[in-house]
């Protein structure tokens, strides 16, 4: 079932790349006694979402985090190691935290699994 508006954000963690490496993020780390704007892509380095999607983040994320929110993640069904390199590659900087769900489990969860098999992803 696809999560909706007053749905408990559900338990889980995703790959985030630290200054020491690949590192784990717990959903509760993540969402816990913060407000966090998370938002989905299909995937890393794609025409759309790297040109209007993260990219509109980014830009906004000063007024975002003024309206008193903590953290904007970025989710996407990539593994850590392209998830960095988008970032890098979007001068994401501290704005956005990228999040990957290489196996699309936190996805799946959030009721937001896509088959993108006709585009070669998936």
């Amino acid at each position: 079932m696809r999560i909706s508006v007053g749905d408990r954000i559900p338990e889980g963690s995703f790959a985030v790349m630290t200054s020491d490496g690949p590192d784990s993020l717990s959903s509760a780390d993540l969402f816990g006694g913060k407000k966090v704007v998370l938002f989905s892509v299909p995937g890393a380095f794609t025409p759309t979402c790297s040109a209007k999607h993260l990219p509109g983040f980014v830009e906004h994320a000063a007024a975002i985090k003024g309206k008193g929110v903590d953290t904007i993640a970025c989710i996407a069904v990539n593994d850590v190691f392209v998830m960095d390199a988008w970032g890098k590659n979007q001068n994401v900087g501290d704005d956005v935290l990228m999040l990957a769900d290489g196996n699309a489990e936190y996805t799946n969860a959030l009721g937001l699994g896509l088959d993108a098999s006709g585009f070669g992803m998936g």
